[in-house]
């Protein structure tokens, strides 16, 4: 602290009204403000300030009146107001001489502070309707406010409540006076104040809730700038020089409050992240309020969890305004809230952003329930939106489907987590099967994972009634084996010979530990006469595959499949059909295959066909003395000749 005689208090203790400022922002002011609780966000200007008002003073309106008409220097010497009703009757005047002086070198009226301690409410309201664009006279009285350490703590909390309403704020005076002041007029006298060392500790004590009011200023004058505001900021920007944006000048008042606060270090960290730029982008800002609340932990975590409380309270109202922002902040600070004491609203909150169109509040939704899925008295509830995450597994977005899949995956870790799910398991089980086929194999590998578990799950219940599900996983957890990811191919060879263990087949057991994925697939379709069509039309799509191994893998399966359908007399035209619609760009061995499956099925068809346009490669396919090519590993061991 600066010893100055300025300053008439000896600094505040931070730390022990912490959460007391969080939770009741407006316990010292003594006005009436219409809502103190709401929230809005805003932003300061450069770090680099100079801590003067010169540019203010430079830019300073003429007097409106003559000396001799000004109030009296008696006003500026008068020592208490006892009654608040009186106290507009003496900031008025104050700011009337100050406007009357013409040199920049007026003495501070140290009156304001005596005003401003006893009835702080009512000093700022004052100060914000008679000087809404802070004049120079108002810039002087806003800094001496600050010069006292107990006077700057008293009147932080009116500001916050205007700051936290965007745009407007209704406050009221004593004598009357109703008026709407735009929440950037109380961040214009906050940056003023923060060019005074003495009112550090002041700041603080109330920095969690200044930093997210400024933060979700930023967002409200990015997205949205109503025409008053517009004027409003194009009046003020003109008189004192500042950034032509309200949201820049916002994220420089946030860079100001750290500095002052001598948080240097997250100062240049968030700039070395580009944070600084992406808060003033609509398509990042609420990325950049994430970066910034991870980057405040190291000086901010003893208030995170009143701040996550305030947070909930601000979303729980109806129709915010700022909502992504302040959903990327709490989520942020999840972890250090207790659930136990508001386990309803937070989940309430979540599931209503889960469902939003927006896929960045989806994203954010999930990211909380995966902070939540850790602990088990939040499975029940996690459970309970199981409907809405079930259709996330169809997203297109491989982001939000991988945390849907750790999400399940958390809850079903602790067994007591396992009665909640149980309901939902047979559902999440056929859900599963399609995301097998992912484009990114960091969710194929987390959905056949997940798919083991949650059948191993069911099978306590008993076989019978899950044998269907295991079946069907079968043909797509068998191509998987042969994908290029030997991550994803290990789990799926895993996950076949748990199911040919649940379905007692010791045959496909044996043919899996051997690795024999062609004899495998012979013994699939011998044995599962009933299920040949079903496992046709599952591996039907592998022909197109983006993966080399899996066309091939896929061309064997329709050579082993047409021979045990043509045993049956079977139709063969849908493996024909497939077949000739594959690309030219398949490798030699690939496309001789093809090439002589479709000779041997064709011939073997009772009826021919309708005529087939083949390839012109195709047209004669590769020969042996004694027909057609038929690969050894394709073809079934008892298979005769054609």
């Amino acid at each position: 602290m600066d010893g100055t005689e300025t300053s008439d208090l000896a600094p505040v203790e931070a730390t022990e009204i912490f959460d007391l400022a969080l939770m009741d922002g407006t316990a010292t002011c003594d006005t009436a403000l219409t809502d103190t609780e709401t929230s809005s966000d805003t932003a300061p200007t450069d770090v680099g300030a100079d801590d003067t008002t010169e540019g203010i003073a430079d830019t300073d309106c003429m007097p409106t009146q003559s000396v001799t008409d000004a109030p009296s220097v008696d006003v500026l010497e008068e020592k208490t107001v006892s009654n608040p009703n009186e106290v507009p009757a003496s900031v008025s005047p104050i700011h009337q001489w100050l406007t009357c002086r013409e040199s920049a070198e007026v003495r501070p009226p140290i009156a304001i502070r005596r005003l401003a301690q006893a009835h702080p409410g009512q000093v700022v309201t004052t100060l914000l309707c008679c000087a809404p664009a802070c004049d120079r006279a108002a810039a002087i009285l806003w800094r001496t406010i600050a010069s006292s350490a107990t006077t700057a703590h008293k009147v932080l909390p009116t500001l916050l409540g205007v700051m936290e309403d965007w745009p407007l704020h209704s406050v009221s005076t004593s004598n009357g006076d109703h008026t709407d002041v735009f929440a950037l007029a109380a961040t214009l006298a906050l940056w003023l104040m923060v060019q005074e060392p003495q009112c550090q500790d002041a700041l603080l004590v109330h920095a969690p809730r200044l930093l997210l009011a400024l933060l979700c200023q930023v967002s409200m004058s990015t997205e949205q700038m109503p025409q008053e505001v517009s004027t409003f900021w194009r009046g003020v920007q003109e008189q004192h020089g500042l950034p032509t944006q309200p949201n820049s000048f916002v994220v420089q008042t946030i860079q100001a409050l750290l500095w002052r606060l001598q948080w240097d270090q997250e100062l240049v960290s968030v700039e070395c992240k580009r944070g600084w730029d992406a808060l003033l982008s609509a398509d990042t800002h609420h990325y950049a309020v994430g970066l910034l609340a991870r980057e405040m932990r190291r000086v901010l975590v003893p208030s995170y969890g009143p701040l996550a409380r305030h947070l909930l309270g601000l979303l729980s109202r109806e129709g915010p305004r700022w909502e992504l922002p302040a959903l990327a902040f709490l989520v942020e600070v999840l972890d250090y809230l207790d659930v136990s004491t508001c386990h309803d609203s937070v989940l309430r909150i979540l599931a209503r952003h889960l469902q939003s169109q927006c896929p960045e509040r989806r994203r954010l939704a999930l990211r909380g329930l995966l902070v939540l899925s850790v602990d088990p008295s939040m499975a029940k509830g996690i459970c309970s939106l199981s409907e809405h995450l079930l259709e996330l597994l169809c997203d297109g977005d491989g982001e939000l489907v991988t945390m849907t899949l750790s999400l399940f995956r958390n809850v079903l870790q602790d067994e007591e987590d396992r009665d909640a799910f149980s309901s939902t398991a047979p559902r999440l089980a056929e859900a599963l099967r399609p995301v097998f086929d992912n484009d990114n194999s960091h969710v194929q590998l987390l959905s056949i994972r997940l798919f083991r578990e949650v059948m191993e799950l069911l099978a306590e219940e008993g076989t019978e009634p899950w044998e269907m599900q295991v079946r069907q996983s079968l043909v797509p957890l068998f191509f998987r084996w042969q994908d290029e990811n030997q991550r994803v191919a290990e789990a799926a060879r895993e996950a076949l010979l748990w199911a040919a263990s649940f379905l007692h087949r010791k045959d496909l057991e044996q043919l899996l530990k051997t690795e024999q994925p062609f004899r495998f697939c012979d013994c699939l379709m011998e044995k599962d006469v009933s299920g040949r069509g079903e496992h046709l039309q599952q591996a039907l799509p592998y022909l197109q595959s983006p993966q080399e191994p899996l066309r091939e893998a896929a061309v064997r399966f329709m050579g082993v499949a047409g021979w045990r359908m043509r045993e049956e007399q079977q139709d063969l035209w849908p493996i024909l059909k497939a077949l000739a619609a594959m690309s030219e760009d398949d490798c030699p061995s690939t496309s001789s295959m093809r090439a002589a499956f479709m000779a041997t099925y064709s011939r073997a068809m009772r009826t021919p066909p309708a005529p087939l346009r083949r390839p012109m490669s195709l047209q004669q396919p590769p020969t042996t003395a004694q027909g057609p090519l038929l690969s050894a590993a394709a073809a079934p061991a008892d298979a005769g000749p054609n």
